[in-house]
């Protein structure tokens, strides 16, 4: 008896030790989680215009600046990137997409801008991300932690890192679809006004057939001569 309630008591212990290491896990995950933090904006930019953003930064941060034309014209924008010090950091010339990554050098604020001045007619719809430093809660987890991750917080790790990938990767591809949504809306909406303005021509081709064959097979008005009885 005393054995059997050894094994009970062995068992329920075991379990409770399992629950309890599974809540930890999804109570690390969800710190993890929650603390990603990424700025991103998708925008309109009208014909002739510049928009410029802003970014506080502290120095030696790894910064990554991801920017994607949408919608508009030939999907292209021009983009600069200065420092705190008003210097160049990086600058190019009607390009649809770029990733761009640089470490700072001073603290300050970071300006990036977009540019369609170029452009006199149409607007664009742009996207960018900025990201300035690491993972907040990676960093204090990493950072405070004196002994190696055990197998279950290495699982949550690992799980955090993997959602981050995949949120990633859902953003590109919800712009890739958004892209493609809008040019076959384009070309459906092209297609609808060539179809109406062929069937309005056809319209007119065959009124104007039988007008002119019935002028063919109608009697003629005969008048009398100049002279005659």
């Amino acid at each position: 008896m005393f054995v059997h309630c050894s094994r009970i008591a062995a068992i329920g212990a075991g379990r409770c030790l399992r629950w309890g290491g599974m809540w930890v896990a999804m109570g690390l995950l969800a710190v993890l989680v929650g603390g990603v933090q990424a700025t991103e904006l998708t925008f309109e930019l009208e014909d002739n215009d510049e928009m410029c953003f802003h970014e506080e930064v502290k120095p030696n941060v790894k910064c990554t600046l991801e920017y994607q034309v949408i919608t508009g014209g030939k999907y292209d924008v021009d983009v600069t990137l200065q420092d705190p010090g008003g210097n160049v950091l990086y600058r190019d010339i009607k390009k649809q997409y770029h990733l761009y990554e640089f470490t700072s050098k001073y603290e300050g604020t970071y300006a990036f801008c977009f540019s369609n001045q170029f452009s006199s007619f149409t607007h664009k719809t742009v996207y960018f991300d900025f990201q300035a430093g690491d993972d907040e809660s990676m960093k204090q987890l990493t950072g405070e932690r004196q002994s190696a991750f055990t197998q279950l917080e290495q699982s949550s790790v690992n799980v955090h890192e993997s959602l981050t990938v995949i949120a990633d990767y859902q953003t590109h591809n919800r712009l890739r679809e958004y892209t493609g949504r809008v040019i076959a809306e384009m070309l459906n909406e092209r297609v609808q006004y060539w179809s109406i303005g062929m069937c309005i021509g056809l319209v007119i081709i065959g009124v104007g057939q039988v007008m002119l064959l019935k002028s063919f097979f109608g009697e003629r008005k005969s008048f009398p001569r100049a002279g005659g009885i």
